[in-house]
C-alpha cells in the first residue's frame, strides 16, 4: 500500500497502464500525481491516497488507484443513501475505500494487471485491506468489461449507470460537421442550427489552442471561467490552479482549449472557455470543464458540444465522451452508454439490502436505456 504516488515508479506504472484493454490518460502516473501535488485530492480535501501494487521480484504485476474517502463528493456514482442508512443504524460509513480517478467519471480499466490471475489477486488485496482497516466498504468506479469479469468472479455487487457518448460511424465517418448535422432528424438538426445562430448573432467566435499553445495566460483565464461555473452552483471547485500547471508541464498534448470571444477590433474580449482532454493515440476526446464570464444564450452548447464535435470530425477522432449524466446530450448526437461500478460491503446485512436495491435499480436502468434508444436523434438507416 502506498500513501504517496511518488513512491511508485512512473515508467513501470505507465507501461502497465498502456498494456490494458481500456487505458485512458486519466490513469497516467502524471495525472494522478498532479492531483496530489496540487492538493486537489489529498487528505485535507477528503482523499487520502492508499494505492495498492502487487510486485514479484521487482516487477510490477498489478496496481490500482485507491483512496480513503471521508465523503462521497467528486465520484459521480451516488451512495449518499447508503451512508445515511449506516448513520441511522449507528454505524460509521466513512472512511470508505474508493478505487477511482478523482473528479473524473471517465470509463476505462481500473485494475491494472499483467494477466487475469494478477487482476484477481488485486481484487483480493483490495478486499483484504478493507477488512484489515475495518472499513465499511470498498467501491471501484467506471471500470471496463475485463475488470467487470474479475469483480464477478470475486462476488462483488455490480451497479450500472448511464453516460452519453458521440461515436463516429464505422467505415464512412462524417466528412464535416454539416454532414453530421445532415444525419440527424430534422427537428434535432433545426434546433442545433438555431442554437448556433444565436451564438453567432451575439458576435461570438472561437479560437482553438492545443498542447503548448495553451500558455499561462490562457490557463489563468480558463481557471477563472472554471471557478465561476462552481460559484454559479454555490459550490467550491475541486481542482486547484496548480493542477493545471502540472498538466501544462507534464501532459500538454492531452489538452485542447476552446476560447470564446465576443466583439470586434479593440472591443473584442474573451468571455468563455471549454477544456477538452485528448487521447491522441486512440483518437478519443473527453468533455471536461467549462465556464463563462458573460451570459450568451446557447454559449454552453456551442463551447462544450458543437465546437468540440466539429474539431473531432475534422481531426479524425472516433469518440467524444460528454461526461456524467445529461439527457440533453442525446439531442446533440451523443447516445446512451452503460457504465459500471463494483461494491464490497463488510456488513452482511447491509450488503444484502444493497444487493436488493441494486437489483431493482438495475431493472430501472435497463428500462431507462431502452426508452432512450427509442428517442434516437439520428435518421433511420436507408
Amino acid at each position: 500500500m502506498h500513501d504517496d504516488l511518488a513512491g511508485i515508479d512512473a515508467a513501470a506504472w505507465n507501461a502497465l497502464l498502456a498494456a490494458q484493454p481500456s487505458p485512458t490518460p486519466f490513469l497516467r502516473h502524471e495525472y494522478l500525481l498532479a492531483m496530489q501535488r496540487s492538493r486537489s485530492a489529498v487528505a485535507s480535501t477528503g482523499w487520502s491516497a492508499a494505492f495498492v501494487t502487487v510486485e514479484q521480484d521487482g516487477r510490477l504485476l498489478a496496481a490500482c488507484p485507491l483512496y480513503l474517502k471521508t465523503h462521497s463528493y467528486g465520484e459521480y456514482v451516488f451512495d449518499w443513501a447508503w451512508a445515511d442508512a449506516y448513520e441511522r443504524h449507528g454505524l460509521a460509513y466513512y472512511p470508505k475505500l474508493l478505487g477511482a480517478v478523482p473528479f473524473t467519471p471517465v470509463p476505462g480499466t481500473r485494475l491494472l494487471a499483467v494477466d487475469e490471475a494478477a487482476r484477481d489477486l488485486l481484487v483480493q488485496a483490495i478486499a483484504a485491506f478493507a477488512r484489515q482497516a475495518k472499513l465499511s466498504s470498498a467501491h471501484l468506479l467506471f471500470f471496463d468489461e475485463t475488470d467487470r469479469a474479475a469483480f464477478e468472479r470475486a462476488g462483488w455487487l455490480l451497479r450500472e449507470g448511464v453516460q452519453f457518448h458521440w461515436t463516429a460511424p464505422q467505415g464512412q465517418p462524417w466528412s464535416s460537421f454539416e454532414a453530421f448535422l445532415g444525419s440527424l432528424q430534422r427537428e434535432k438538426r433545426k434546433k442545433i442550427q438555431q442554437e448556433r445562430r444565436k451564438v453567432a448573432e451575439a458576435g461570438v467566435s472561437f479560437t482553438v489552442h492545443h498542447g503548448e499553445q495553451i500558455d499561462d495566460d490562457l490557463w489563468d483565464f480558463f481557471h477563472r471561467c472554471y471557478t465561476l461555473t462552481y460559484r454559479a452552483h454555490h459550490s467550491r471547485p475541486y481542482l486547484q490552479r496548480a493542477f493545471f500547471t502540472e498538466m501544462a508541464r507534464h501532459m500538454p498534448k492531452h489538452w485542447l482549449l476552446f476560447v470564446a470571444w465576443q466583439g470586434e477590433g479593440a472591443q473584442r474580449q474573451r468571455i468563455g472557455a471549454s477544456l477538452i482532454a485528448l487521447d491522441p493515440q486512440r483518437r478519443v476526446a473527453y468533455g471536461r470543464y467549462w465556464g463563462a464570464t458573460a451570459y450568451v444564450p446557447c454559449l454552453h452548447f456551442e463551447a462544450c458540444y458543437y465546437q468540440p464535435l466539429a474539431w473531432c470530425i475534422a481531426n479524425g477522432y472516433q469518440r467524444f465522451e460528454g461526461g456524467a449524466q445529461g439527457e440533453h446530450k442525446m439531442a446533440r448526437g451523443l447516445l446512451p452508454v452503460k457504465t459500471a461500478s463494483a461494491h464490497w460491503l463488510a456488513d452482511r446485512r447491509f450488503a444484502s439490502a444493497v444487493a436488493d436495491f441494486l437489483e431493482q435499480e438495475g431493472a430501472g436502468i435497463g428500462a431507462y436505456v431502452d426508452e432512450l434508444k427509442e428517442r434516437n436523434p439520428f435518421k433511420p438507416p436507408g
